[in-house]
């Protein structure tokens, strides 16, 4: 498989991570919509009554801080070193952009999704507080 079968391959939506979160909301927050492409950076979970966005971010993809978001391919490190600094320069312009409209934004991880209980914990905070 070549590098462009593999890229083609990376979903955008309904990803592992995102799965999970949303089997937590079911239980605790209904309601919720998918992919809004209206608001900013087209959240994967938005509560458009409530004002709040939640974003589940790929640890690689966004440059997190964890074991997984440091590793960086041997290969092409230039390219891959700035896709990731634009990724992460339109994650904060999107959340300057939810602020300015009055939204909350939470953003879970993907190495956060591995402790449900924990996430489900963040989750609930994350809605009790009213916009």
């Amino acid at each position: 498989m070549d590098r462009s079968e593999v890229m083609r391959a990376v979903k955008d939506r309904d990803t592992t991570p995102e799965l999970r979160v949303r089997k937590i909301l079911r239980a605790i927050a209904p309601g919720y919509r998918l992919h809004r492409r209206d608001l900013p950076g087209a959240p994967d979970i938005a509560y458009i009554g409530r004002k709040q966005a939640i974003f589940v971010h790929g640890c690689f993809w966004h440059g997190h801080d964890c074991k997984r978001g440091a590793r960086m391919p041997k290969t092409n490190a230039d390219y891959w070193t700035q896709k990731i600094a634009r990724n992460r320069a339109r994650d904060e312009a999107h959340r300057v952009a939810y602020a300015d409209l009055g939204w909350r934004v939470l953003t879970i991880w993907e190495c956060e999704t591995r402790d449900t209980a924990t996430l489900a914990a963040e989750l609930e905070k994350f809605l009790a507080v009213a916009s």
